[in-house]
């Protein structure tokens, strides 16, 4: 159970970081001083990554419970 806790504890560092990535590339689109339209279809695909990387940090977190749970 302990290589499960690990595990999850990893994939959600793995979410966490792709967290990270998104903030960083907003404020980069915030700088650049885009149109707006241009800012809005940037922004979607953030919004697209992020809650890709929200679901993997609440996977690696489900983990985690799972292998403290049964351990």
């Amino acid at each position: 159970m302990e290589a499960l806790i690990w595990g999850g504890a990893a994939v959600s560092l793995i979410g966490l970081a792709g967290l990270m990535r998104c903030i960083m590339l907003a404020l980069k689109a915030k700088r650049a001083g885009l149109p707006d339209a241009e800012m809005r279809a940037r922004l979607q695909k953030i919004v697209a990554l992020n809650m890709g990387a929200l679901a993997v940090s609440a996977v690696g977190l489900m983990l985690v419970v799972l292998g403290i749970m049964l351990g």
